[in-house]
């Protein structure tokens, strides 16, 4: 019977000898590449962290201890050892999420997701358990690519202003987040990885001294009152300490003997300690190790034996961007680029091989890249920063006072922009469109096809006295969706054959094609529709408010959130240019959206074409005065996606 069939929680790992666990260790790589290879997920990073996760939940007591992960998508582990070993629907609807959940178990503490975090939760948490007068432990794993981000370095110097206050910092050293990871507390951590310890050396000497007639114990008594500068120089973690933190370390994150001791002398130590253990992501298999891009960091469906894709998704939004960003890079010397650790997921990897000295990886540190990117600009290049959607939230001040202030040249590319799916709340892109709005002079474009990325990246880094954003979306691209006419600066993708239509349809990027379905599903019900996409939804084109005059109603559709986004922005232009007409707005509702696939989410929250051509269909019924009961139920049903503004 295999051994991990009998885990059903951490202490059941007790009763395992120094063999078992090692055989524990090779179960969980077989099953992790099994399960999957079957879903897709984050592989590598798990297959890196099996023994240290063994050892934390041999020497701590979840959920009575707190075990916090930074960031969560290394927490599969975690979850075979307590309790949750169905991976079959991982990141699906109705399975297990692909970082730590709440929902689904009391050992999971902080949905965590976006890094550089669980060093602040882990220093409240110690706070509270001091308040409290609670013995209970507190352990923060955090990957050395974390530590790149500045909120880890605020929560360091806290931590360690408090000698007495219990906790236990794991820094799971890997030199990667996605890819390698970069910058002077890399080389630091590659420093002390590469350096025989102190206490290895001061055991050495004082064995040789010790055996020294006459001065040998007065040479060590010397060595050993110079500890903090011998110290620096035979293995330099004095940073740690400097800041107030025992250090132990390097340990190795794969020897379960060295790691329960080591993990054990901290919980005993009753301060602020960091225990460094190096791991190596994706071991155990064959295919990750031999990845050099990301050793198989996040992979889609795989041949367990392979490695290899199941299937080819096609052309996609990012590999768009990123081909156009090399022909712009070989038209102007001035375009450079910068990735916060994520070259390769944001497609900047062909710009940096073939114009290496003009891309800049500033690590997980949204904040300092828009600031550095302002300071880019000020210095006369034109700074494009390629980031998740999901991760400009992190940056939003800095994009309002210290690029839009300034009215820097600086273009922001928004990748995964709208619903993701399948990595849950964190990661849908689903605010950008609401936060930016509220940026004096920023300008922001929604492509709705790969020509449009083309050509609107262009349109955006021309501008050079004021930010820009183009946001697409997670997956294939789609077919191009062709204008049949322009009014102002929007592209005409439908026009209604009528004087007077009925509907104006505001198609907002990659919805363009469920838009021209809804259109075609109210002409079957004899309701004229103009679908129009205004390319560049921030600000909104002076020519809206008179298009949208000659017809009856207005209705948006965005893959945003309805709260403060284009729909709102649009009913407020429309107000001040004195257009009464009604506006219907359709997206995203205001609530964190559970992981399933992006197709399942947008029937959840009503944002299909059925749906959608339903209740416009109904409100032009109210507009008529037919008061036809199944519009008016169509409409009632789903008030809680869509607002009337009239």
């Amino acid at each position: 019977m295999p051994l991990l069939t009998r885990i059903r929680g951490p202490r059941d790992l007790d009763r395992l000898s120094l063999e078992e666990l090692n055989q524990l260790a090779e179960e969980i790589r077989s099953f992790l590449v099994e399960a999957v290879s079957k879903t897709g997920g984050h592989l590598g990073p798990n297959l890196g962290v099996v023994e240290l996760t063994i050892a934390l939940h041999r020497v701590f007591d979840s959920p009575r201890d707190k075990v916090l992960w930074d960031t969560g998508h290394q927490s599969y582990v975690h979850k075979l050892l307590t309790g949750r070993q169905d991976f079959s629907k991982l990141k699906m609807k109705g399975g297990l999420s692909g970082y730590p959940s709440q929902a689904e178990s009391e050992h999971d503490v902080i949905e965590n997701s976006h890094a550089s975090t669980v060093l602040g939760w882990a220093d409240g948490i110690a706070k509270a358990n001091q308040i409290m007068d609670r013995d209970d432990h507190v352990v923060a794993v955090i990957g050395d690519g974390a530590l790149t981000g500045g909120m880890a370095w605020e929560a360091l110097n806290n931590i360690a202003d408090a000698k007495d206050r219990p906790l236990v910092i794991v820094v799971n050293d890997n030199e990667r987040s996605y890819a390698p990871t970069i910058g002077g507390l890399a080389n630091h951590l590659a420093t002390l990885r590469t350096t025989d310890g102190y206490e290895r050396f001061l055991a050495r000497t004082k064995e040789v001294l010790e055996r020294t007639p006459v001065v040998g114990q007065a040479l060590y008594d010397t060595l050993h009152g110079a500890k903090k500068g011998l110290k620096d120089f035979i293995a330099p973690q004095g940073m740690f300490e400097d800041l107030g933190l025992k250090y132990v370390g390097p340990i190795d994150g794969h020897d379960l003997e060295a790691l329960e001791s080591a993990l054990a002398k901290a919980k005993r130590f009753g301060g602020p300690v960091i225990v460094h253990c190096l791991t190596e992501k994706g071991r155990g298999y064959q295919p990750a190790l031999q990845d050099e891009a990301d050793r198989f960091h996040a992979v889609g469906k795989i041949h367990p034996d392979t490695g290899l894709p199941i299937k080819s998704s096609g052309a996609d939004w990012t590999s768009v961007f990123g081909d156009e960003m090399v022909e712009l890079g070989k038209e102007r010397e001035d375009i450079v680029a910068i990735t916060a650790a994520m070259l390769q997921p944001v497609g900047l990897e062909k710009f940096a091989k073939r114009f290496p000295d003009r891309v800049y990886d500033v690590g997980i540190a949204e904040q300092h890249g828009a600031v550095s990117a302002a300071g880019l600009a000020t210095g006369g290049v034109h700074p494009v920063f390629a980031v998740y959607a999901t991760f400009l939230n992190r940056a939003f001040d800095q994009v309002l006072m210290d690029v839009a202030l300034h009215k820097c040249g600086v273009t922001f590319v928004l990748d995964r922009a709208g619903v993701t799916g399948t990595d849950g709340a964190s990661h849908n892109g689903m605010w950008d469109m609401s936060i930016l709005q509220v940026v004096p002079g920023l300008r922001l474009a929604a492509p709705r096809d790969a020509d449009q990325v083309r050509a609107q990246l262009r349109e955006a880094v021309a501008v050079d006295d004021a930010p820009t954003v183009v946001r697409f979306s997670k997956g294939a691209v789609g077919p191009a969706v062709p204008a049949v006419g322009r009014v102002g600066g929007m592209d005409v993708l439908r026009e209604p054959g009528t004087d007077r239509p009925d509907v104006l349809l505001v198609s907002v990027g990659a919805l363009a094609p469920m838009c021209l379905e809804i259109a075609g599903l109210l002409d079957k019900q004899g309701i004229s529709a103009t679908v129009v996409d205004p390319r560049w939804v921030k600000p909104v084109d002076e020519a809206m408010a008179p298009l949208a005059e000659r017809h009856r109603v207005v209705v948006t559709v965005e893959d945003n959130s309805r709260v403060g986004g284009v729909g709102s922005a649009i009913a407020q232009a429309l107000r001040d240019a004195g257009v009464d007409v009604p506006l219907r707005d359709f997206g995203i509702p205001p609530r964190f959206l559970d992981h399933a696939t992006r197709a399942e989410i947008l029937a959840e929250i009503g944002l299909t074409a059925p749906d959608i051509a339903r209740q416009v269909t109904g409100l032009v019924a109210k507009l008529d005065g037919r008061y036809e009961r199944g519009a008016v139920d169509a409409v009632d049903s789903v008030d809680s996606v869509e607002s009337v503004r009239d």
